[in-house]
């Protein structure tokens, strides 16, 4: 093994800095809502406690949105750095979402939280309910121009090749805004992050009744987060089998790949293994726990469907429509198979993992029930947070992964991306220093959360006590900044 590599290095580097700046995304998506919904119902019941969890949960919010905005500038530097190839050659498309989301949809919604977090005593109250929506539907358009950039790496559409051949360039933005891998991908990525903030919520809920702090407050909280994680499982899991349908038609391979299924099937043989063992090119299987037509049925939502195996995919593709790529991939055009099977299971175990995690605590909690839920029961909810956030990162491994080993599907293979004057020992240079850097960012981070979700959010006043009014949050004494 080379490691000095700058192909490996590279991929290495972007890898665990995607991974690292995602993990700050779907909170951001997610807390956003909880927070508007939060003073939604303080701006209509009035009740304190509402406001409290409003600003509690405020604080959190801005944290998280504050080092994903740090992490993400990183991502736009490697283009250049690392990646000098692909950006010249889809540079004409890929740049134009990623214009829109940081011209038009960060400074959107930057503007609004701003207004948020300074307008408590200057803006009247309808006004600054309003701008906390707002910020939240710029954070959601932001997430899609993401998602159309993505989209385009993995169902290339709206484009046309340059005279020599060289680049690719745009002739239809609305094609690529419309790109059906997105359409089908921002509700699957809302859920996801709505389920992963559900999770926050719970773990923090926990936490503080496993301690008997701020009790009324955190059961309001944890109701909220139970039903949350639940309705965005569900969500999740039917925008999820929305765009498995759309990965079939464009990206079969990735299909193949999640199941590692070397010959195509129909019917009761397109079978869906929950657990394998076997050799790594499929000649024989050990063991295997397989539920019938389940594959057949997830891929074209029929129970007699044909789905397309590996080697079947790699002649076609060897033969037919990528044969110009065939001697670099050596007749292979699958990715990395016990990556994509094992993230694909990790990926609906872990989340199932959460909502089980809800649905339980969900019935101890009822109305009705005739005990307070036991000590082991709040540990076992603090591990809603670490599942779901898991799980929405073995998916984005998945994501990425199973387009292996392709940039630009059909367009480009990622070998062809790296910058091609860019010697290993500096790509080497920059990882090690991304890395120690971004580990510095991850204990300031998990501190300043840490910190807050400890303290918890302000108490509410004795009865008969005149309540205090809001005030903007540099200025409250709860606030970590």
């Amino acid at each position: 093994m080379d490691f000095l590599d700058p192909l490996a290095l590279a991929r290495w580097q972007f890898g665990l800095t995607t991974l690292y700046h995602f993990l700050f995304v779907p909170l951001t998506l997610g807390m956003a809502l909880t927070v508007a919904i939060f003073q939604t119902a303080w701006f209509r019941t009035a009740k304190l406690k509402w406001l409290h969890l409003t600003r509690f949960f405020g604080k959190i919010f801005l944290i998280n949105f504050a080092m994903g905005v740090v992490t993400g500038i990183v991502q736009e530097f490697q283009f250049g750095m690392n990646w000098s190839s692909y950006s010249r050659f889809v540079g004409d498309v890929f740049g134009a979402p990623l214009a829109f989301e940081g011209l038009l949809a960060f400074f959107f919604e930057a503007t609004f939280i701003g207004l948020w977090i300074f307008g408590w005593d200057k803006l009247p109250k309808g006004l600054h309910l309003a701008s906390i929506w707002i910020a939240t539907v710029g954070a959601w358009f932001s997430a899609y121009f993401i998602l159309a950039a993505n989209a385009f790496m993995q169902n290339p559409v709206g484009y046309q090749m340059s005279a020599d051949g060289h680049r690719a360039e745009m002739n239809d933005f609305l094609a690529v805004l419309t790109n059906p891998i997105a359409l089908a991908a921002l509700p699957h990525t809302l859920f996801a992050a709505f389920m992963m903030t559900a999770g926050v919520i719970i773990s923090i809920a926990a936490w503080h009744l496993l301690r008997r702090q701020n009790i009324e407050m955190m059961r309001s909280a944890l109701r909220y987060g139970l039903w949350g994680m639940i309705v965005a499982f569900i969500g999740t899991a039917l925008s999820g089998d929305q765009l498995g349908l759309v990965m079939v038609q464009t990206q079969p391979m990735k299909m193949a790949a999640a199941e590692a299924m070397f010959n195509s099937a129909c019917g009761a043989d397109a079978s869906f293994s929950i657990f394998t063992l076997g050799t790594p090119d499929g000649t024989s299987e050990l063991f295997s726990i397989r539920i019938p037509y389940l594959l057949s049925f997830l891929s074209t939502h029929t129970f007699d469907g044909c789905v397309e195996g590996i080697n079947d995919l790699n002649m076609q593709y060897t033969t037919q429509m990528f044969p110009q790529f065939a001697d670099q991939v050596g007749g292979n055009f699958a990715p990395t198979l016990w990556i994509t099977y094992w993230a694909f299971r990790w990926m609906m175990g872990l989340g199932g993992i959460a909502a089980l995690v809800a649905v339980v605590g969900l019935w101890v909690t009822r109305k009705n029930a005739k005990k307070e839920p036991a000590t082991w029961m709040w540990r076992a909810a603090i591990w809603a947070w670490p599942a779901s956030l898991l799980a929405i990162l073995v998916g984005w491994v998945f994501t990425e992964m199973g387009r292996q080993p392709w940039i630009v599907f059909g367009l480009m293979l990622t070998e062809d991306g790296v910058s091609p004057s860019v010697p290993g020992w500096t790509v080497l240079i920059s990882l090690v220093a991304f890395t120690a850097i971004y580990a510095a960012l991850a204990v300031v981070e998990i501190g300043l959360i840490m910190k807050a979700a400890h303290k918890g959010p302000d108490p509410l006043p004795e009865p008969g006590s005149e309540p205090d009014q809001p005030t903007a949050l540099e200025d409250t004494p709860t606030t970590v900044y």
